[in-house]
């Protein structure tokens, strides 16, 4: 829909009034004069082509203070509100950031391979609700709950090892979730926890927290990243700067992280490797989709530029006409 932002500037075109009344008095009055007894000798003369022209350059300027009005007005294409019927919900990622999350038993690791599938979640969630948790030996909010999309991923990609104390909080990690989450205004909530090992610190324990995030209405899906059989974890830093790695069992508390899922109403995902990894997102983002009425509005383009463009063009050729073919000399 074409608009104009500030109409009452189409007011100005009441300068047209005197500004033609002056013209036609100062027209008349500008040339000279000579009283004739008759004009019947010039009957036969007829109006040249630059008599008609004359005017041609008052209303070429008049046109262009036109243009000058309309650009003050500033012309607008603005988009109205619309509703629509849109899937959304209250997503909290909760992201195992311990020194086990560097196993390669994933390409490059399990964390670049986490990283890279939240990223693509996130990224597809456009009407939801996301906020980022990130949890080891303790847990913080590293984003709380928004709709900008690019804060998440450029978050997501900022993760790296040694950001919190070394270790495994998994209750922690749920906790701060829910504290985030709880106070949410859609009718669906979910936490999609993501860990490779057990817990064996921090100060709520892993049943304790999902017994509270039931009483909120909380599901919480539970996903235990690490391939069956042995992997290669890291173990310790050389010299140099370099992790050193050694195959090592995995081992995945998976008994607790099923409780967790089961008594939130949630499920529980074993992600054995990057694809694994890539199909539980896709059977959560499928599974956490509620109705919502989504307004918006779009953004609003000025179109000032054709007014502009003409109102140079006719001062141009107003110019033109006047030291052209028009020039009288006194």
């Amino acid at each position: 829909m074409t608009q104009m932002l500030h109409p009452h500037w189409l007011w100005l075109f009441l300068l047209y009034l005197p500004l033609v009344a002056w013209y036609v008095y100062s027209h008349r009055t500008a040339r000279p004069t000579m009283r004739m007894s008759t004009t019947q000798a010039f009957d036969s003369v007829s109006t040249t082509w630059r008599a008609w022209l004359t005017h041609l350059p008052f209303v070429l300027r008049m046109a262009a203070l036109g243009c000058l009005i309309i650009i003050l007005c500033r012309p607008q294409t603005r988009d109205s509100w619309s509703t629509s019927d849109v899937e959304g919900t209250d997503i909290i990622v909760a992201m195992d950031v311990s020194t086990s999350m560097l196993a390669k038993d994933f390409s490059p690791n399990r964390m670049e391979s986490a990283k890279k599938v939240a990223t693509q979640f996130v990224t597809g969630r456009e009407h939801d609700n996301i906020g980022l948790v990130l949890f080891a030996g303790e847990s913080f909010t590293q984003v709380p709950m928004t709709m900008d999309n690019a804060t998440l991923v450029n978050a997501i990609g900022q993760i790296k090892m040694g950001l919190l104390e070394d270790g495994t909080a998994i209750g922690d990690g749920i906790a701060t979730s829910i504290n985030r989450i709880k106070d949410g205004k859609a009718k669906s909530k979910s936490i999609i926890l993501l860990t490779d090992g057990s817990n064996n610190t921090g100060v709520v324990a892993p049943l304790t927290a999902a017994q509270i995030a039931r009483q909120y209405g909380i599901k919480i899906y539970t996903i235990g990243v690490g391939s069956n059989g042995n992997a290669p974890y890291p173990v310790a830093i050389d010299y140099a700067g370099n992790i050193q790695y050694q195959t090592m069992p995995v081992v995945i508390d998976e008994a607790t992280l099923r409780k967790i899922a089961t008594t939130t109403g949630g499920k529980y995902f074993r992600a054995t490797s990057g694809s694994v990894l890539t199909q539980v997102f896709k059977e959560i983002d499928a599974l956490e989709k509620t109705h919502m009425d989504v307004q918006r509005f779009t953004h609003t383009d000025d179109h000032y530029l054709p007014w502009a463009i003409a109102l140079l063009l006719l001062l141009l050729l107003a110019t033109v006409l006047d030291y052209t073919v028009l020039r009288h000399i006194p």
